[in-house]
C-alpha cells in the first residue's frame, strides 16, 4: 500500500522498468563484495560495498538525484587504487532504497544518514558526493559529525549557492510527463551541452528514475553561517561550467565559510563533473583522503 509523502515507484510497471535498468546498470560496475538493505528510522538503504585497499576508512558515495549507485560507473574502479567504497542509494530517491517514514527536513536527512553509516558498522568514513548527494554529505557532518572523516564534494547544489531560477525551471523537464527527446535536452544542458549517449547506463538510469519514480520529500536547505561548523577537512570541486550554481561566486563564498576547506574550480568541467573526470577525481580524492588519514583525522574502520 503506498504511503502518503513517502518516496515510491509510479506503480508496478514503473518498479518492473527501473529494476530492469538498474541491474542491466550494476552488471556494468565491478564486482560487488556484499550488499545490504541497512534498516533505518525512514526505511531501509540499500548499500553495495566494493573492496579495495584495506588501509584507512572507507569511502560512501552518495549520488545525485534520480540516480542510484550506478551512477558512479565510470568512477568506482579508479576510486578502488585507493580505497574500499560504499555506494548507498539515497532514501527517498529512486533507487533500491526503500523509504517508509516522510522526511521532513534536513534534520531526517542527517538521521537516516547516520542510521545508514552505523548500521554498516564504521566508525568513522570519508563522504563522496555529488550534486544533491554533496549537499547530503555536508548536511550529515553539519548536524551529525561524530563519524565523518572528511567531505569530498562535486558540483554540490545548495550548499556554497543557491539552485538558479533557469536551472530550477528546466529541470522541472525531469520530473513532468514530457517526451524523451525534452528530457534528452534537459539532461545535456546540465551537462554542460553534451551529448547524452541513451546507451550508456547512466543515463539510461537517471532517466528511468525520472519517470517511474515519484519522489516525495522536503526540497534541500541552502546552508547559512552554519558551515562554520563543519570543523572536518573539505575538499571542494566546483565546476566551471556549471549550470546548477553560480560558479563565479561559489568558491569564494566556500572558502570564507570553511576553516579546513581546500576548494577548486575545474575551469573545464559541467555538473556532470563525476563522469568527465573519474580518473583525476580520484586521484585528487585519493591524495586528500591520504593527507587526511596521516595527520589522524581518520583512524580505522570496522
Amino acid at each position: 500500500m503506498r504511503r502518503r509523502n513517502v518516496g515510491d515507484f509510479k506503480g508496478q510497471r514503473a518498479r518492473t522498468h527501473f529494476l530492469s535498468v538498474y541491474q542491466t546498470a550494476m552488471a556494468q560496475l565491478p564486482p560487488v563484495s556484499e550488499s545490504t538493505d541497512v534498516p533505518t528510522s525512514f526505511g531501509t538503504v540499500r548499500a553495495h560495498r566494493f573492496d579495495g585497499p584495506s588501509a584507512g576508512p572507507p569511502v560512501l558515495l552518495l549520488p545525485g538525484r534520480n540516480a542510484s549507485t550506478p551512477i558512479w560507473r565510470g568512477n568506482i574502479p579508479a576510486l578502488l587504487e585507493h580505497r574500499t567504497v560504499i555506494g548507498i542509494d539515497l532514501l527517498g530517491e529512486a533507487g533500491m532504497s526503500v523509504q517508509d517514514k516522510p522526511i521532513t527536513g534536513p534534520g531526517d536527512e542527517a538521521h537516516w544518514l547516520d542510521d545508514t553509516v552505523a548500521g554498516l558498522g564504521l566508525d568513522r568514513v570519508h563522504l563522496l558526493g555529488v550534486s544533491i548527494g554533496g549537499w547530503t554529505a555536508v548536511n550529515y557532518a553539519v548536524r551529525r559529525p561524530g563519524r565523518v572523516a572528511s567531505l569530498a564534494l562535486l558540483d554540490p547544489v545548495m550548499t556554497f549557492a543557491p539552485i538558479p531560477v533557469k536551472a530550477l525551471l528546466v529541470s522541472a523537464g525531469m520530473f513532468l510527463p514530457v517526451p524523451e527527446s525534452v528530457q534528452r535536452r534537459v539532461f545535456s544542458w546540465i551537462s554542460g551541452g553534451a551529448y547524452v549517449d541513451e546507451s550508456l547506463p547512466e543515463a539510461a538510469l537517471i532517466s528511468a528514475g525520472s519517470s517511474d519514480f515519484a519522489l516525495r520529500k522536503a526540497m534541500p536547505r541552502s546552508f547559512t553561517d552554519e558551515l562554520r561548523s563543519v570543523d572536518i577537512p573539505v575538499l571542494a570541486l566546483i565546476a566551471g561550467r556549471s549550470v546548477m550554481l553560480d560558479a563565479a561566486r561559489a568558491p569564494a563564498r566556500a572558502r570564507s565559510l570553511l576553516s579546513h576547506g581546500q576548494i577548486e574550480l575545474w575551469a573545464d568541467a559541467s555538473h556532470a563533473i563525476n563522469g568527465e573526470y573519474p580518473v583525476e577525481i580520484a586521484e585528487r580524492a585519493g591524495a586528500f583522503w591520504d593527507d587526511v588519514d596521516r595527520a589522524g583525522t581518520g583512524v580505522s574502520s570496522q
